[in-house]
């Protein structure tokens, strides 16, 4: 009976391993096109040398009522105002920091045209969590992404 316990508990700790070894994320895992929270727009999370950036690459409303396509209209910065929202690299300076998560980069808003500091969390596959927040990670709000397509 003990042989058989142990001979369990080993079988088990085997497969346990490989499941953990299975659900750490890889750095570039983070990489494809992800739909926001909210369902208004995609993003596409794509690499430069080591850091990881995203750039707006779908909107839910492309274009104003008159047929222009969506500026940035509300960037502080007056002569970044008419810079088309499909194609606005809106993260960067992401790092893989180990443990499913991007650190140390920078989100812009622009809903209302604030940059906020942000950390990627790769919950499974299919799910990224992102937080945007301002001086300390307790003080933000997450958003929970969607994978619509890999690399």
């Amino acid at each position: 009976m003990t042989k058989r316990f142990l001979g369990f508990f080993l079988l088990l700790s085997l497969v346990m391993a490989a499941f953990a070894a299975q659900a750490a994320a890889k750095p570039d895992d983070v990489l494809g096109v992800w739909k926001n929270g909210e369902g208004t727009g995609m993003i596409q999370i794509f690499k430069k040398g080591d850091k990881y950036y995203g750039r707006l690459v779908w909107l839910k409303v492309a274009n104003n009522p008159d047929g222009t396509p969506r500026t940035d209209v509300n960037n502080p910065e007056e002569t970044k105002r008419k810079i088309a929202l499909k194609g606005l690299e809106n993260m960067r300076d992401f790092t893989y920091a180990g443990d499913n998560k991007w650190e140390n980069g920078k989100i812009y808003d622009p809903k209302n045209g604030s940059d906020y500091s942000c950390e990627m969390t790769l919950v499974d596959a299919n799910t990224l969590e992102v937080r945007g927040f301002i001086g300390v990670s307790l003080f933000g709000r997450t958003d929970v992404w969607k994978r619509q397509v890999k690399k």
